[in-house]
């Protein structure tokens, strides 16, 4: 097993190849974690009843889940794993994980709106959690959030008088999107991956 000689009762993990005879009887499973530039018009769903769905976007033969969704008409970062306990860490932690965003809004932002934006606004009969939010020019800002209300970004905009016009996912957790062109995918790297499962860790 895994080039050593294995015993009967010994327990098999998933990364474990078992050869006998110099046959494969068992091959070794890793884990698979991707990052995905997600482009504006996909769905966030698995499912091949729904057009340009990310099965088909992304076209590869594991199955891997998204951790957490983002709308159709916004692009940028998705984390897709087949990895249960990092998934479920991730979708299911009692501690506030950070996710930002580049947006970019129809008409000037004022000081107020940024304010409002960072303090908290009341959406589907609920008050945001504060967020970071920084203005970049006249129309852009960046905004950090710790939660993940459905459509947040863009009904806190509707909400101050902005329509979004660009929504783009730069990071979740440690994960960076970085310069991983529009429509493509890569694998994390190990450092990549220990660096999330700490930051999920209780």
């Amino acid at each position: 097993m895994n080039g050593q000689r294995g015993t009967l009762d010994q327990e098999l993990l998933p990364e474990d190849e078992v050869r006998v005879d110099g046959q494969v009887i068992k091959e070794s499973k890793h884990n698979v974690y991707l990052a995905y530039h997600k482009p504006r018009g996909i769905e966030s769903t698995l499912n091949l009843q729904i057009e340009n769905n990310l099965s088909q976007a992304i076209n590869i033969s594991r199955s891997v889940f998204p951790v957490g969704r983002l709308d159709k008409e916004s692009e940028g970062l998705m984390l897709l794993t087949d990895d249960g306990g990092l998934l479920y860490k991730i979708l299911h932690a009692e501690r506030r994980q950070e996710k930002e965003y580049l947006v970019t809004v129809d008409h000037p932002l004022t000081q107020q709106a940024i304010k409002c934006l960072a303090d908290g606004i009341v959406i589907m009969g609920k008050k945001t959690r504060p967020s970071f939010v920084r203005q970049l020019d006249a129309t852009t800002f960046n905004i950090i959030l710790t939660q993940g209300l459905n459509r947040q970004i863009r009904r806190m905009c509707y909400k101050l008088g902005y329509q979004v016009i660009k929504l783009v996912r730069v990071r979740i957790l440690s994960l960076e999107l970085g310069n991983l062109p529009l429509g493509e995918w890569r694998h994390l790297n190990e450092s990549e991956i220990t660096h999330l499962a700490e930051m999920t860790t209780d």
